[in-house]
């Protein structure tokens, strides 16, 4: 990862965007890894783990390219990363 992204990865408005971005426009896969780059970025997956009382190799494996995350591991890892999850409506452009 660059040294600007990592930095940008830091501010908690960029990673909101960047994760939406990723949620909106990517695959599943690329959402989760736009969060390792978060969590990279910021405390690190141990951290991470004592903070969601999820097991750390459980949290490599859910986010790796073949992992698919239940919701309730995707809403702690978020949480844990002083964010929301939320639902807006689709805004149709005419």
């Amino acid at each position: 990862m660059h040294e600007s992204l990592d930095r940008d990865l830091q501010d908690p408005e960029y990673v909101a965007l960047y994760l939406n971005d990723a949620l909106h426009e990517g695959s599943p896969e690329e959402f989760y890894l736009a969060l390792r780059n978060v969590i990279k970025a910021n405390q690190g997956m141990s951290q991470l783990a004592a903070e969601t009382d999820l097991g750390r190799e459980s949290l490599y494996k859910a986010l790796s390219e073949s992992g698919n995350p239940q919701f309730s591991t995707v809403s702690k890892i978020v949480g844990a990363l002083g964010l929301q999850i939320s639902i807006e409506p689709v805004i149709n452009a005419s």
